[in-house]
């Protein structure tokens, strides 16, 4: 047990770490170049000052495995915390998602993003069927490991190290707590091998005449949550002034408030959904929502917050800029506390199991990019696939990196397209729902219906892509050909 001092403690230690972190990532030209995160540079050193590292070390050494080194430097108290604190702050992380965002049409946004969307559920459902696969034929066979390992190229590529902490408490439930640790290590795995292999895809596509634009030296930011939000226009500072004229509260913690809102709402959510399961197909013993976790939900809570103001046009009140520091200062503490809580000696028993789904990973993410991309994004199929590419292989800043580097200037529009796109995406996958109850469902059903049931998606997003792309590139050649005759009956 621990009390709020210990809390304090714990988190004032994560503080310290990170600007340690940022120094180290100062003086390492190498970290800069890769672009990694302070977050995680924090959570290694964490991670190597701990039971796991030198800790072990020190018994190894002739210590006493009752001595306070063979702890490593942080005491039990703090280590308990920080075991418990990825479950908590990546409600906070999903919940800010879409707060102060602007929502548009639904019917507007697909028109104008469809391809995008095509592209990015494709990778994300073939994640799942090649883990799977690879479980089935390879690692339960040779490894004994558990099935619902098939799940965890997804989660620590697609969902990154938030989702692969908060899914640790869930995986542990279903019986299968190393795959926490994998999770996490295919995570770190995926944010390196994102950049690297973006960078040299990079390349390559401005050899081959694929990018027209020029390189460009882009700054990585401080946290894996890069801000995004435009500038907000002066009626709308002004509106948000004449709002909050009488409020006796920082807006800071207005947003807070809003996010903590948003949590709440998915919580209720999650309750009435397990009322639902309890009266109906629950009876039978079916049960699925217990294994779903808090975040998916808390997302859905704040898109009903931000509809809810809109519609009451109070909307100004919830500043995206906020919010995204609010999330990014909630996504660093959870990937240094989970980094922090792998263990090293499960990792290593499982090194094969991690290594293989590590590298198959890379390769579909990698290939799916080369080939899918082409033949599905019928516009600038380099500079809008690559963000998709790195999201899938790390988290959404990796992504939004990848496009920066090939498209300074944002001439192709792939910015917008990779924005818009997670609206029809992150609910579902990238730390979703589907996300969140894979393990469940693998449990339940058994790894071959779920993969028959990711195969069928991966069917169903790749046809539709690719005929999305022949209409629109025809529709496109039907467009460039009317201009064309329009401009030859002027002249």
């Amino acid at each position: 047990m621990f009390n709020l001092l210990n809390v304090l403690f714990a988190f004032i230690i994560v503080g310290i770490l990170l600007i340690i972190a940022r120094v180290i990532k100062q003086k390492i030209r190498l970290f800069q170049t890769l672009y990694i995160p302070e977050s995680i540079i924090a959570g290694a050193i964490a991670l190597l000052l701990g039971t796991g590292a030198l800790g072990a070390i020190a018994v190894s050494l002739g210590a006493s495995p009752d001595s306070y080194i063979a702890e490593g430097l942080f005491p039990e108290e703090m280590r308990e915390v920080w075991s418990q604190a990825p479950g908590v702050f990546i409600n906070i992380v999903f919940a800010a998602l879409f707060l102060g965002e602007h929502i548009p049409n639904p019917k507007e946004i697909w028109r104008k993003t469809a391809p995008q969307v095509a592209f990015g559920q494709s990778i994300a459902w073939g994640q799942y069927v090649i883990g799977i696969l690879v479980t089935l034929l390879v690692l339960t066979p040779l490894f004994g490991i558990n099935p619902i390992a098939g799940a965890l190229i997804e989660i620590g590529f697609e969902g990154g190290h938030g989702t692969a902490g908060g899914m640790a408490d869930t995986l542990t439930e279903l019986g299968f707590a190393e795959g926490g640790d994998l999770a996490l290590g295919l995570a770190t795995v995926g944010i390196v091998s994102g950049i690297i292999f973006g960078t040299v895809l990079a390349h390559w596509g401005r050899k081959k005449g694929y990018i027209q634009s020029e390189p460009v030296e882009v700054e990585g930011g401080d946290a894996q949550f890069q801000e995004t939000a435009p500038t907000e226009p002066s009626s709308v500072l002004a509106k948000r002034s004449r709002l909050m004229r009488n409020f006796l509260i920082d807006p800071l913690s207005l947003n807070f408030g809003f996010t903590g809102l948003a949590i709440a709402i998915g919580w209720i959510i999650l309750q009435i959904f397990t009322l639902i399961e309890a009266a109906t197909w629950g009876r039978n013993g079916l049960e699925l929502i217990g294994a779903v976790p808090l975040f998916p939900m808390a997302l859905i809570g704040g898109i009903i917050i931000q509809v809810i103001m809109k519609r009451l046009d109070l909307d100004v009140l919830v500043i995206r800029r906020l919010q995204e520091r609010i999330a990014g200062v909630a996504l660093d503490l959870l990937v240094v506390t989970a980094l922090a809580s792998i263990n090293l000696a499960v990792l290593g028993a499982n090194i094969g199991v991690f290594l293989t789904l590590a590298i198959v990973g890379i390769i579909w993410n990698v290939l799916a990019f080369m080939y899918l991309a082409p033949r599905i994004l019928p516009v600038y199929w380099f500079e809008r696939g690559i963000g998709d590419m790195g999201q899938s292989m790390g988290v959404t800043a990796t992504g939004i990196l990848l496009i920066r580097m090939v498209d300074p200037e944002n001439r192709t529009g792939a910015f917008e397209s990779f924005a818009y796109k997670q609206l029809f995406f992150e609910p579902i996958v990238g730390g979703g729902l589907f996300t969140a109850a894979a393990p469940a469902l693998i449990d339940r059903f058994g790894p071959v219906s779920i993969l028959l049931l990711t195969t069928g998606l991966l069917i169903f997003w790749l046809v539709f892509g690719i005929i999305n792309c022949k209409r629109t590139n025809q529709k496109l050649q039907e467009e460039r050909a009317a201009a064309e005759l329009q401009t030859t009956a002027v002249r």
